[in-house]
C-alpha cells in the first residue's frame, strides 16, 4: 500500500509542475508589480521615473553634442573631456542637502578612501580623454556601439576583483557583444567621415575599445571601494563617490587643459564654430549639464530600483543614441550597422537575464 500511497501523491504534485502558461506568466507579473508599487509610496516611483527619463535623456545628448562640437569646427579632446567633469559641483549641491534630509553625516575621509579616490579620478580622466579621441573620429552611432563594449569588461573585472559570479548568461552576453563589435569592424568603410583619415578612423576604433575597457575597471574599482573600504552603500554614500571622484577627474583634466594651452585655444575654436560664439558655448555648456544629469539619474536608478534596471536603462540607450544621430546628424547606418546594433542589445538582454538570476541565487 506504501508505493501506491507515494504514487499517488506523485501524481497530486505533478500538475504543480506543469510549464505556467504565457497569460499566467503575465499575471504573475502583473501581480508583483501592484504589490511592489503598493510597497512604495508614489514620491518614490516619480523619482524613480525622473531618474530613468534622465538616464534615457542625457547621456545620448552628451554622446550628440560631443559629436556636434566636432563636427562644427572644434579640434580639442581635453576640453571635450573636461567639460564632462567641470559639472561636479552640480552633484555636489545634490549632496549637501542629502545630509540634511536623511540625518547623516559625511563618511569620514582616511587615507585609503582618499587616495582611492584620488585614482578613481586619474582613471576617469584618463577615460574621459579616450572616448573624446574616439568621438573626435567616430560617428556617435558608432562611438555608442563600441562603447556598450563597456559591459564586457565590467563582467570580467567584476569577476577578477570583486568575485562576483559569472554564469552562462553573462558569459553568453560577453561572446555576443565582442561578436557585435567585430562586425562594426568588418563594416568600417561605410561610416568613416570624408575628413577623417584610414588612421584616425582606426585609432578612434581602438581608443573607444580601450575606453570602454577602463570604463569597465573603474565600475569594478569603484564596486571594491564600496565593499573594502566603505561598508556600505546608501544614496549619499555614492553621491559623496561620485563628487569625489569627479572632483579629481577635474583637477587632472584641468591641469592637463592647462599645460596643453586649451583655455586659450576656446577663443580661437569659437570664432570659427558654424553658428557663432554663443553656438559654441551653448554646446560646451550643455555638454556639461547633460552629462552630470546622466550621472545624478544613473546613481539615482541604482538606489531607488536595482543594477538590473540600470542594466536595461543602459540597454535601451545604446539604440536610441544610435537613431538620434541617424536622424539629427545624418549618421551612415548601414546593414551591418543595423544588424551589430540587433546583436548589442541582445547581448544586454543576455546579461540582465544573467545578472538578475544571479541576485536570485545570492538572495
Amino acid at each position: 500500500m506504501q508505493p501506491l500511497l507515494e504514487s499517488g501523491r506523485r501524481m497530486e504534485e505533478e500538475p504543480s509542475n506543469l510549464p505556467v502558461s504565457l497569460w499566467g506568466r503575465v499575471s504573475a507579473f502583473g501581480a508583483r508589480a501592484r504589490e511592489a508599487y503598493k510597497r512604495k509610496p508614489i514620491s518614490h516611483w516619480i523619482l524613480l521615473v525622473l531618474s530613468s527619463a534622465a538616464m534615457l535623456v542625457a547621456f545620448p545628448a552628451s554622446s550628440l553634442l560631443s559629436r556636434v562640437y566636432y563636427a562644427n569646427g572644434g579640434t580639442s579632446k581635453w576640453i571635450i573631456s573636461w567639460v564632462a567633469v567641470a559639472g561636479w559641483p552640480l552633484t555636489a549641491l545634490i549632496l549637501f542637502p542629502t545630509y540634511l534630509v536623511c540625518k547623516t553625516s559625511p563618511t569620514p575621509l582616511t587615507l585609503k578612501l582618499t587616495f582611492s579616490y584620488i585614482v578613481l579620478g586619474l582613471l576617469s580622466a584618463a577615460d574621459n580623454l579616450m572616448y573624446a579621441y574616439a568621438y573626435a573620429y567616430l560617428p556617435a552611432s558608432t562611438a555608442s556601439l563600441l562603447a556598450s563594449s563597456s559591459l564586457v569588461f565590467s563582467a570580467l573585472f567584476g569577476y577578477l576583483l570583486v568575485k562576483n559570479k559569472l554564469n552562462a548568461a553573462i558569459v553568453n552576453a560577453v561572446v555576443v557583444i565582442t561578436a557585435a563589435m567585430t562586425i562594426i569592424a568588418l563594416d568600417s568603410d561605410s561610416d568613416r567621415y570624408g575628413n577623417v583619415t584610414d588612421k584616425q578612423y582606426i585609432w578612434g576604433f581602438i581608443w573607444d575599445i580601450l575606453g570602454s575597457a577602463l570604463h569597465g575597471l573603474i565600475f569594478a574599482l569603484s564596486e571594491l571601494v564600496f565593499v573594502k573600504l566603505v561598508g556600505r552603500r546608501s544614496f549619499h554614500v555614492v553621491l559623496e563617490q561620485q563628487v569625489m571622484v569627479s572632483f579629481f577627474a577635474f583637477v587632472f583634466t584641468t591641469t592637463g587643459v592647462i599645460v596643453n594651452n586649451d583655455f586659450q585655444g576656446m577663443k580661437y575654436e569659437a570664432r570659427s564654430f558654424k553658428g557663432g560664439k554663443s553656438s559654441y558655448y551653448l554646446v560646451l555648456i550643455w555638454s556639461t549639464i547633460s552629462f552630470q544629469l546622466g550621472v545624478l539619474g544613473s546613481v539615482a536608478v541604482l538606489f531607488l530600483s536595482s543594477t538590473v534596471l540600470a542594466g536595461v536603462l543602459n540597454a535601451i540607450r545604446v539604440p536610441l543614441t544610435s537613431i538620434a544621430a541617424v536622424i539629427l546628424l545624418k549618421d551612415p547606418m548601414s546593414g551591418l550597422k543595423i544588424l551589430s546594433l540587433v546583436v548589442t542589445f541582445w547581448g544586454f538582454g543576455c546579461y540582465i537575464y544573467g545578472s538578475s538570476s544571479s541576485s536570485k541565487d545570492s538572495s
